[in-house]
C-alpha cells in the first residue's frame, strides 16, 4: 500500500474517531440539558401550584383534618379538578397534592385518592424542593416536589408532585442526534476533501516519490555526493544552486554556493554557455586545475527539474601522462645506452680477441673518458646529475631525428642532485618539446635555412632548480598568451592582456577560466599550462622570458623549489649556501635574451 493511501486511510480513521468521539459527547450532553429541562419544568409548574393560595387553603385544611379525606369526594374535588387541568395544558405525566401525611388529595388515577404516595415526602414536608427521577405507579419520570405552606405561615402542610415522563422528556433527542449526525457526517466529508486534496498535493511535490524512497535517495545522495572525488551540482529550473558537494566547491573555487545563482558565480561567460546549452565541455581551466564538466537535464514524469552538472579533476591526468611521456623518453635513452654500451663492448672484446691489447686499452680510456654513452649532446657534461643527463640526453635523439640540435648552456651549473624527479621531468620535458616544436615550426618555414636548435640552462640555487629554455623559432606572436590552451590568445577580463616576461606575477589579470577547444592536441596547449601549474604546486614558476620575433626564438624560464638535493661537498659560503661563481639567474631577461640571439 502506497504511503499517500496509508495516510489517507490514517487521517480518515483519526476524523471518525474524533468525530464519534464528539457525537458522543454531544449526545451525552443534548441528554444532560433535555433531562435538565424537563426537571426545571416540573419545578417550575410544582412551585407555581403551591403557591396559588386556594391550593395553600384546601391543603391546609384537609391537613387540620385528622381523619382521612374521602376518596369520592376527593375525585371530584376543587385540587384534582386543578390538578387535571394544570396537568393537561403543561402535557405533564401528573400532578399530585398531598396533605401532610402523605395522602394523596389529587392524583391522575382517581381509585387511589386518599392513598399515601409510593414515594418518599418526609424531606420535601421537612421545607425543602426535591427535584429527581423515581418510579412511582404511573413509571419512570422526571418529578419536582414542592412543599405547600400555608396562607398565614407555618410548617408545610404538605407538597405538590409534578412529574414528566421518560418518553416526553426525550421527544427531542432524535432530532439533536439527527442535527449532530448531519454535522458530523458534514465534517467527515470535508475532512475526506481535504485529505485527497493533501495527497495529490503531496505526490505533487515529491514527483509520487514515497517517504522511504526518499530515505532510500537521501542516503544514496550522501554516498555519492560525499564517496566520490567528482564534483557535482544540482540546478533547480530557475539556475539556481540546490546541491554542491565539497569536492565541486574545492575544483571551482567557490565558497557556499548553495542558493546562490550559477551565473553569479564568477565561472566566466562561456563556461555558463556551454553548460547551458547542455555541452559537455573539456579542458576547462579553474585555476591551477584541468577540468571535465559535463551538464545534464533532469526530467521526471514530463517535468523538468533543472540540470545537474558532474565534474571531474583531469590535472592529476594530465599531468601523470606528461610524466608517462618523460618515463617513456628516458626509457627510450637507457635502451639506446645499453644497446651503444653492449657494442662498444663487443669492440673490446674483439679487440683482446684479435690480441690488440693497445689498441683495445686506447679504446677502453677514450670510453672512460667520454662516458658510456655519446649522446652528441655539446655540454651534457655540464649536467652533473645522471637523471638529467637522460632526460635531455633522449630528448637530444629524439631532436636529432627531427633535425634540432639540443646543447646545454655554458652558464649551466648544478651542485647537488635531483630531487622532484617527476615535476622536474614534467616541466623541463614540457619546456623542450614546446621549444623543439617551435623550431621545427621555424626551419620548415625557412625551408631548412640555417640550423635548427635548442638550448637549456640549468643553475641550482640553493634547493631551488632554475631553468631557461631558449630555440631558434620564430618567437611568440604579440598580443598572444602562450600559456592558454590549445596555444590561443588569451581572454583577459582586463581586456585581453597576455602574460608576457616578467616573472611569477605576470598574467594575474588572466581570466580565471578557459576553455579548450575540442581539437586541442598532446603538446600543442596542454604541456605549458600543465608545466606552469605543476611548477605553482610546489611554490615555483614558469613564465615567458622573452616572447622573440624578428629572427629570434622565444625564451622560457622555469623556477622548482625543493627540487635539488644539496651534495656534502659542495662549497658553501658563511651562511650554509653553495658558494658557486656563475651567471645570473637565468630568469634574467637581457641574459637570457643573449642567448637567445647565439648562433648554434
Amino acid at each position: 500500500m502506497r504511503f499517500a493511501t496509508r495516510l489517507l486511510l490514517v487521517q480518515l480513521v483519526t476524523v471518525v474517531a474524533v468525530v464519534a468521539v464528539c457525537t458522543a459527547v454531544f449526545g451525552w450532553l443534548a441528554v444532560r440539558q433535555l433531562r435538565a429541562e424537563s426537571e426545571a419544568s416540573a419545578l417550575n409548574i410544582a412551585r407555581t401550584v403551591a403557591e396559588d393560595p386556594d391550593v395553600q387553603a384546601l391543603v391546609a385544611e384537609y391537613s387540620a383534618d385528622p381523619g382521612t379525606p374521602d376518596a369520592a369526594g376527593l375525585s371530584v374535588g376543587p385540587l384534582q379538578e386543578l390538578a387535571a387541568d394544570v396537568a393537561a395544558r403543561t402535557d405533564a405525566l401528573f400532578v399530585v397534592i398531598t396533605d401532610d401525611h402523605g395522602i394523596r388529595l389529587a392524583h391522575p388515577n382517581a381509585e387511589i385518592l386518599g392513598q399515601v404516595v409510593s414515594t418518599p415526602f418526609e424531606e420535601v414536608l421537612a421545607g425543602n424542593e426535591v427535584v429527581d427521577w423515581e418510579v412511582g405507579t404511573l413509571g419512570e419520570s422526571a418529578r419536582a416536589k414542592v412543599p405547600v405552606f400555608p396562607a398565614d405561615g407555618g410548617a408545610p402542610v404538605g407538597e405538590v408532585s409534578v412529574g414528566f415522563e421518560r418518553a416526553s422528556v426525550f421527544d427531542d433527542l432524535p432530532a439533536v442526534i439527527a442535527s449532530i449526525a448531519i454535522v458530523a457526517g458534514g465534517a467527515v466529508a470535508l475532512a475526506a476533501l481535504a485529505t485527497l486534496l493533501l495527497r495529490r498535493r503531496f505526490e505533487r511535490l515529491t514527483l509520487g516519490v514515497q517517504p522511504e524512497e526518499l530515505v532510500a535517495l537521501v542516503q544514496n545522495q550522501a554516498a555519492v555526493l560525499d564517496g566520490v572525488g567528482d564534483g557535482v551540482i544540482a540546478l533547480d529550473p530557475d539556475g539556481t544552486v540546490r546541491v554542491c558537494n565539497d569536492a565541486a566547491e574545492r575544483m571551482l573555487g567557490i565558497d557556499a554556493p548553495l542558493g546562490r545563482a550559477f551565473d553569479g558565480l564568477g565561472l566566466g561567460g562561456a563556461v555558463v554557455a556551454d553548460i547551458r546549452s547542455g555541452r559537455a565541455t573539456d579542458g576547462v581551466v579553474v585555476g591551477d586545475r584541468v577540468l571535465y564538466i559535463d551538464a545534464r537535464p533532469v526530467t521526471r514524469n514530463a517535468t523538468a527539474l533543472g540540470e545537474v552538472i558532474v565534474i571531474r579533476d583531469r590535472t592529476d591526468v594530465e599531468a601523470l601522462a606528461t610524466r608517462l611521456d618523460s618515463v617513456r623518453a628516458m626509457t627510450e635513452a637507457l635502451r639506446v645506452q645499453r644497446h651503444e654500451f653492449a657494442n662498444r663492448l663487443h669492440v673490446a672484446a674483439g679487440l683482446l680477441d684479435a690480441e690488440r691489447v693497445p689498441d683495445a686499452r686506447a679504446f677502453l680510456g677514450d670510453l672512460l673518458a667520454r662516458g658510456s654513452v655519446d649522446f652528441a649532446v655539446v655540454g651534457i657534461e655540464r649536467v652533473t646529475d645522471p637523471f638529467l643527463q637522460s632526460l635531455l640526453g633522449a630528448k637530444a635523439l629524439t631532436a636529432r631525428e627531427r633535425g634540432v640540435a639540443l646543447r646545454i648552456s655554458d652558464d649551466t651549473l648544478l651542485l647537488g642532485t635531483l630531487e622532484a624527479v617527476e615535476d622536474v621531468a614534467a616541466i623541463v620535458g614540457n619546456l623542450v618539446d614546446n621549444a623543439l616544436t617551435a623550431a621545427v615550426d621555424a626551419a620548415v618555414a625557412s625551408d631548412g635555412a640555417g640550423a635548427a636548435w635548442i638550448e637549456v640552462a640549468l643553475l641550482g640555487d640553493a634547493d631551488e632548480l632554475v631553468v631557461t629554455v631558449s630555440d631558434s623559432g620564430n618567437g611568440v606572436p604579440a598580443g598572444t598568451d602562450p600559456f592558454a590552451r590549445a596555444g590561443g590568445a588569451a581572454r583577459s577580463d582586463a581586456g585581453g592582456r597576455a602574460e608576457v616576461a616578467g616573472g611569477a606575477d605576470a598574467g594575474a589579470d588572466v581570466d580565471r577560466v578557459e576553455r579548450v577547444p575540442d581539437d586541442a592536441v598532446h603538446g600543442r596547449g596542454f604541456g605549458l599550462p600543465l608545466s606552469r601549474d605543476l611548477a605553482r604546486r610546489v611554490g615555483g614558476e614558469v613564465w615567458l622570458i622573452d616572447g622573440g620575433g624578428d629572427g629570434r626564438g622565444a625564451v622560457f624560464g622555469a623556477r622548482i623549489p625543493a627540487a635539488l638535493r644539496l651534495s656534502d661537498t659542495a662549497p658553501r659560503d658563511r651562511d650554509g649556501t653553495p658558494d658557486h661563481p656563475g651567471p645570473a639567474a637565468p630568469h634574467d631577461t637581457e641574459t637570457a635574451t643573449a642567448r637567445s640571439e647565439e648562433e648554434p
